[in-house]
């Protein structure tokens, strides 16, 4: 992607909040402000472990996100904080026993959400309050962190409040009035604990006439002057016919007027109506799709791209208009298609290439520490839609140059703003209706909560603070063994519901490593109390006598996790040569892995505690950071050692590997469910191979014994030998004696 322009400070600023401190940031801005731009510069940039949710399928699918109802599986309807009503009947309400007793994660789901440390939600200004305190809800029950908002996730809000509002239904409403001050997302209750940095996005890019900008903003603020509106009325012109070489887009407030003007258009122009028709791979929902499914063209419609050019061009953005001039449909064989468009007061056309959206889920890799994104299906379309009209609220994020306006008397909450701020300039625009002072009243709500931002230098000094706080933090958790000893409990509850063999062995190592784990915890807990005594105990903490402790605290707890590592691999071996142990094993995988996580988190606490002696710095934590996202976890995968039926061979040395151990026959036989003469037979083979010797297995007496019989019946077979020996001697003796013999021969 392109890199963010150098020159946008409150951009860095901003990327800095997210990157190197814990804080929730909102992330605001006017139109033009470089929101999206943003968004996909973290993602692409942050080491921390990130979802992006938003609260519409199709702000999800253009987010590259998923929908916040479906990561975290919320009810339809309205969540109530302190109890369940009973409702009329026409409003659907869920309070918090309700939610956490309908949701069914499965497990990757869960580990997941626990992983999570940034939770970004795009076009914030839809998402409600209620929806907002019913995520926090889920993420405190799954994390069990209950009193830390969000289970201790940062959240990222993006989104500008000045467009259009949250939709709640009236009956809802009534509700919902007696726990919220209104429905947008920052009076939702979580924010009473955890407010968000407000940073706003000053860099217009979109618009670039002084005066033009002064009245937006006049119109945003609340405070726009009859003089603001007599410039504005100098463009109302509602007889208005523009020619279509001029390329004006009709901006309205109902969706069947849009589609009116746009077919009418479509049907006045002459020639052949072509149909290209968007193609669904795997999972996609149709009512998500970012165009339409049935594009339909004829040259000279005019269209409008609904996504930027990601080429190296950049012939195009997100709104930008053009003509058709030439389409060319495919042939028998579905190739040779070509539609050929031009841009205004541009020379060269160009030729519309598809693009493909992705619906995508989330997965934690274990191996990388990483949360990865998953298709589960894409939608492949040409990326444009017919634009001699669209409504205000899909014109949300796009930019003209040129717009008539036509909102009659019906301006809701808002919609001043975003329709006049799509444009570029005060020069393309026509108004169709006069704008009522009424009309342009934004929410007093809206403006008090932008009263919350800082000025730029207070933003600077707040970050540098939050960076320390951050990398204290961080070292915090990294000596904290909560999740280690929960990993290890689950790891001896789910034990009780095994069947496996030697289950009490099992259970015996399992109790041994808890209380290893539980003493180690004990051990941090105290560490972490002179931790937080050397940083919060006066106001200029002793950073080196802090990388001191913390150092000698790493390397003991690095020697204490390698004993417990050794033991899990031991215990493994001794497991893996059993039947029925698979998924057992696999639990001790995640066993390992936990551990080697533990240790690059002590590694990583004397790298911050050094960094902070030394004098942290803006670039000291993107070097640690980027370190951070670089690990590799890697650990022995256990089940490997029975995913397939063992190879020839193979069986007969697992029983060799006991029998060195000094495990008897009998012994032998019992671990690995087989017949004690099976077991016999096995290591029968490796006489032959001199790896034992037949006096490890047989008496002397008995050897001499079975030698002499099989001399005495040269030839005759197994049966013969046994027969002549009697029943105090077994095949598997005479097997071993047998290939004493042929040994002896080769020598």
């Amino acid at each position: 992607m392109q890199s963010p322009d150098s020159t946008n400070e409150l951009f860095h600023l901003a990327a800095g909040y997210v990157n190197h401190t814990g804080s929730d940031i909102f992330l605001t801005g006017k139109a033009g402000t470089g929101k999206t731009t943003f968004l996909r510069f973290i993602r692409n940039h942050s080491f921390k472990k990130s979802v992006v949710v938003a609260p519409t399928g199709v702000a999800a699918i253009n987010a590259g996100g998923m929908t916040i109802h479906s990561f975290f599986q919320l009810p339809f309807g309205s969540f109530v904080p302190e109890k369940r009503f009973s409702s009329d009947g026409n409003a659907n309400l869920v309070d918090r026993h309700t939610l956490l007793g309908n949701i069914r994660f499965n497990a990757e789901r869960r580990e997941l959400i626990k992983e999570l440390e940034l939770l970004i939600i795009d076009e914030v200004s839809m998402l409600r309050a209620d929806l907002l305190d019913a995520m926090d809800e889920v993420l405190r029950s799954v994390r069990r962190k209950y009193s830390v908002p969000f289970g201790g996730v940062q959240v990222l809000y993006i989104g500008d409040l000045f467009q259009l509002p949250p939709v709640v239904k009236q009956n809802e409403w009534r509700y919902l009035s007696e726990f919220y001050e209104s429905p947008f997302f920052f009076h939702a209750r979580v924010l009473k604990e955890s407010q968000p940095v407000y940073l706003e996005l000053k860099k217009i890019y979109r618009q670039s006439e002084g005066k033009f900008i002064s009245i937006l903003n006049n119109i945003r603020n609340n405070i726009a002057t009859q003089d603001d509106l007599d410039e504005l009325h100098k463009k109302y012109n509602p007889d208005f016919e523009p020619h279509a070489s001029e390329n004006f887009i009709t901006l309205t407030t109902h969706n069947s007027k849009a589609d009116e003007i746009n077919s009418t258009r479509l049907r006045n122009l002459e020639g052949t109506q072509y149909v290209f028709k968007g193609k669904i791979e795997n999972e996609f929902n149709e009512n998500a799709l970012p165009v339409e499914k049935d594009l339909t063209l004829k040259v000279g419609a005019q269209i409008m791209f609904i996504k930027n050019d990601s080429g190296e061009t950049r012939r195009y953005y997100n709104g930008k208009l053009a003509t058709v001039k030439k389409i060319i449909p495919a042939n028998a064989n579905g190739e040779g298609e070509k539609i050929l468009v031009a841009f205004p007061n541009e020379k060269d056309e160009l030729e519309l290439k598809k693009d493909k959206w992705e619906n995508v889920r989330y997965s934690f890799n274990r191996e990388k520490d990483s949360v990865d994104e998953n298709v589960l299906g894409t939608y492949t379309q040409y990326p444009v839609r017919l634009a001699w009209a669209v409504t205000i609220h899909k014109s949300q994020g796009l930019t003209f140059e040129k717009a008539i306006i036509d909102a009659g008397d019906s301006f809701a909450a808002g919609q001043v703003y975003v329709a006049l701020s799509r444009l570029t300039g005060i020069e393309g625009l026509v108004l169709y209706s006069r704008i009522s002072p009424q009309a342009i009243s934004t929410d007093e709500r809206v403006v008090e909560f932008a009263g919350s931002e800082m000025s730029e230098t207070i933003l600077k000094q707040k970050l540098f603070a939050e960076q320390k706080l951050f990398a204290c933090e961080s070292m915090m958790r990294f000596f904290d063994w909560k999740k280690l000893s929960e990993t290890f409990h689950d790891f001896q509850d789910e034990l009780l519901h095994r069947s496996i063999p030697d289950k009490e062995a099992a259970a015996i190592f399992s109790q041994q490593m808890i209380e290893k784990v539980s003493e180690q915890e004990k051990v941090a807990a105290k560490f972490s109390e002179q931790m937080d005594l050397i940083l919060n105990g006066n106001s200029s903490p002793d950073f080196s006598f802090l990388h001191q402790r913390t150092a000698a605290a790493s390397a003991f707890f690095m020697n204490a996790m390698e004993e417990i590592i050794s033991s899990i691999k031991n215990h493994a071996d001794k497991m893996k040569v059993k039947k029925r142990v698979k998924t057992y094993l696999t639990s001790l995988s995640d066993l390992l892995y936990a551990c080697e996580r533990k240790k690059i988190q002590l590694t990583q606490a004397t790298k911050y505690s050094e960094a902070l002696m030394k004098g942290i710095d803006e670039e000291s934590f993107r070097v640690l950071n980027e370190e951070q996202k670089n690990v590799l976890i890697q650990v022995e995968e256990f089940r490997e050692s029975k995913s397939a039926k063992p190879k020839k061979g193979d069986s007969n040395k697992m029983s060799l590997q006991l029998f060195r151990e000094g495990k008897s026959v009998q012994e032998i036989a019992k671990i690995r469910e087989l017949a004690a003469s099976t077991v016999e037979s096995h290591l029968a083979a490796f006489i032959l191979t001199g790896e034992i010797d037949v006096h490890e297995i047989l008496s002397p007496q008995k050897v001499i014994t079975i030698l002499k019989a099989i001399e005495e019946t040269e030839g005759a077979g197994s049966s013969a030998v046994r027969n002549a020996l009697g029943e105090n001697y077994s095949y598997s003796d005479i097997r071993a004696v047998q290939n004493y013999r042929r040994r002896m021969h080769r020598s």
